[in-house]
Parts: structure tokens; C-alpha cells; sequence
């Protein structure tokens, strides 16, 4: 009773350390939420992308007098079959990639040898002490091996029912999205009104052009990992083209994993190691292009969230709620930019997210320089 008391003293008047204090409190509680309810806000989380995605289109058919149930329906069938297609298409090319896992098996065993030839020589480690180590550490993987396999098993379901409860998600979102809008405007005071449709159509804004960009993106960066590892002759071309393309979502570490992965399998089905600085330079160059060039034009970067931020939300997202939370991250802390920039008390908040850095000469201080330094030529 006494803490709830303290937090409803706090107020404007409060002095700068009791009010930064209670923020960070909020911000310990929110993420503490999002760990033990993130079964509920994953699934819910992704329907309102897909919501946002699908709502022009949901109008659309709205606007020619079609009922709202089917114009609903429609377009998540359609989201449905597209994605459907997509995992066909993955699936197809990891079938013929597992036909050649014992082939893979043996150019790695090859490759371990050599790697142990080389331990014994530069560090004087002998192959028994080698196997040794290993077989110790295989002990340890076996007596976890229940922990992992639970761990997967519960990923496993987690996808499952995200595959259930989205669309159905989205379809109650969308069905009942004026329900909500109105709910939004009676539950705070008129005269926030202005700051509420300002924070919805940034953020269907946002949102939009987001994932629309990305799509394109994702598309156009397939394209030419796969075109470029077909023209130096790797296998399974399109698979790790499209894979990287994929992981590429997963801002800053996404490329470098599916550098590191297509590198390695690499080592076992070719002989020709140019072929792995090829890899490298062809990733990284398309990489180099999809951020400076498609990334500003495709996305259109409404994004407004700065690199350090972005960093720091993807590892947050990650260790919080695992691979969801690091493609959930970003679209997540740009909402909260929006938010913040629409509330007078956490506008400092969007200041450190955004990443616009102020003009020298449009600002005070530089003012003050410049008379100071004619006040000393004179």
C-alpha cells in the first residue's frame, strides 16, 4: 500500500530523480510482463502487423459493398496461401540439401581431421587428449539432452499455436477495428484526441511501409544472393539465397549467420576455397548495397529509430521473448518513439530513440560562438 501510495504522489512537481526512477520502474515491469505473458503477446503482436498490412486491402473490398467478414477472409486466405507457397518452396529446396547430408558428413570428417592434424602440430594437443575433450563435452550435451529437447518441444507447440491463433487474431482485429479505434478515444480525455490520431496513422503508417519495404526488399536481395552463388557454381544456390534474404531481417547479426552458415556447408561441397572468399564478398556486397540504397528507398525509412537503439532492442528483444522478439524489436521500439514523441513527459525519451542529430548552426549555442568571435576581431 505504501509504494502504491508513493507512486500516486508522483507527479510534475516531482523532483527529476523520483520521476527518472519511476520510468525506469515501468520499464523493469514492462519487460517482466513481456517475459511471463509472451506466449499471449507474440502471437497478438504479429496478427496486428498482418492487420495493418491487410487493412487497404480489407477497405478495398469494403468499399464495393462486400460484407466485412468476407472482406476480411479474402485477404487472409490470400496472406495464407502466399506463405504457404513460401514454406513449399523452402521445404522443396531442404529436401534436396538432406539427400546429401552423408556426403556432407564425410567431407566434415575429412575437414575435423585436418583440423586435428593441425592442433597436434601448433599446440602440441595429441589426438587422444582431443578426443578426450570431446567426449567429455558429449557427456555433458547428452546429460542436458532432456532439457534441449524439452526446450524444443515447447518451441515447436509456441509455433504451432502462433499459426492457429494468428490468423484468427487477425481477422477479430480487423472485424472490429472501429470498435477499437472508438474504445481509444473514450478512454482518455478530449483534449488528447489530436495526440491519439496522430499516434494511429504513424503507426499504420509505419507499419505499412515497413513491411511492404521489406517484402520487396527480401525479394530483390534473394534474387541476387542466389544469381550470384549460381554463377560460381555452389549447391543448393537458391536455398542459401533465399535464406540469407530471410535471416537478413534479423537486424546487424542476420547476414553475418547466413554468411557464417552458407560458408560452411561450402567447405564440404566444393574443393576450391576461392569459392568461400566468393561467399563472402558476394553477401556482404549485396549487403552493402541493400543498406545504403534499397533499405532508404524501398523501406522508405520511417522508421526514424538510431543504430545504437536498434542494437540494443534487437539483443533486449532477443534474450526476452528469443527469435520473435528480434523480428518484433524494431517495429516495436519505433511505436514507441511515436508514442513518445506524442506525450509531452517521455518526449526526451523519442528524442534518444530518433535519430535526427541537430543542426550546429540552427542552434544557440552556436549563435553565442559567433558573437563572441566578432566581439574579439573587432
Amino acid at each position: 500500500m505504501r509504494v502504491l501510495f508513493f507512486f500516486m504522489m508522483i507527479n510534475n512537481q516531482s523532483p527529476f530523480y523520483v520521476k527518472l526512477g519511476f520510468q525506469f520502474l515501468v520499464i523493469f515491469f514492462i519487460c517482466f510482463f513481456i517475459t511471463v505473458a509472451q506466449n499471449i503477446l507474440i502471437p497478438f503482436a504479429f496478427a496486428s502487423l498482418l492487420a495493418v498490412l491487410l487493412l487497404p486491402v480489407v477497405n478495398f473490398f469494403e468499399s464495393l459493398k462486400i460484407s466485412r467478414a468476407i472482406s476480411i477472409l479474402v485477404p487472409i486466405i490470400l496472406a495464407i496461401g502466399i506463405i504457404v507457397g513460401i514454406v513449399y518452396f523452402l521445404s522443396s529446396q531442404i529436401a534436396g540439401f538432406m539427400q546429401d547430408i552423408p556426403s556432407i558428413k564425410e567431407h566434415l570428417n575429412e575437414h575435423f581431421i585436418s583440423l586435428q592434424n593441425w592442433v597436434k602440430q601448433k599446440l602440441n594437443i595429441s589426438f587422444r587428449q582431443q578426443n578426450e575433450y570431446l567426449n567429455e563435452q558429449a557427456e555433458k550435451l547428452r546429460a542436458t539432452g532432456t532439457t534441449y529437447l524439452s526446450h524444443t518441444f515447447f518451441s515447436i507447440t509456441e509455433v504451432v499455436m502462433l499459426l492457429i491463433l494468428m490468423p484468427i487474431y487477425t481477422f477479430l482485429l480487423l472485424f472490429y477495428k472501429n470498435h477499437i479505434r472508438n474504445f481509444l478515444f473514450a478512454v482518455f480525455k478530449k483534449q488528447h484526441t489530436r495526440n491519439i490520431k496522430n499516434v494511429l496513422s504513424q503507426t499504420k503508417l509505419m507499419i505499412r511501409s515497413y513491411m511492404v519495404g521489406l517484402l520487396i526488399e527480401m525479394a530483390i536481395v534473394a534474387t541476387a544472393n542466389s544469381l550470384g552463388l549460381l554463377l560460381i557454381g555452389i549447391k543448393y544456390a537458391i536455398f542459401f539465397g533465399t535464406l540469407a534474404a530471410v535471416l537478413n531481417l534479423i537486424p546487424y547479426i542476420g547476414m553475418f549467420t547466413a554468411t557464417l552458415f552458407t560458408v560452411l556447408i561450402s567447405l564440404t561441397t566444393t574443393d576450391k576455397s576461392s569459392n568461400i572468399v566468393w561467399i563472402i564478398v558476394i553477401f556482404y556486397g549485396i549487403h552493402i548495397i541493400d543498406v545504403n540504397f534499397l533499405m532508404p528507398k524501398i523501406v522508405a525509412s520511417r522508421l526514424r529509430v538510431n543504430a545504437l537503439i536498434s542494437i540494443l532492442g534487437v539483443v533486449i528483444g532477443g534474450a526476452l521473448t528469443g527469435i520473435s522478439g528480434l523480428f518484433l524489436s524494431i517495429p516495436a521500439i519505433a511505436f514507441l518513439k511515436i508514442l513518445c514523441d506524442e506525450i509531452d513527459e517521455l518526449k526526451p525519451w523519442g528524442m534518444l530513440m530518433g535519430d535526427e542529430t541537430p543542426s550546429l548552426k540552427k542552434s544557440n549555442l552556436y549563435k553565442k560562438l559567433k558573437k563572441i568571435s566578432i566581439k574579439k576581431r573587432r
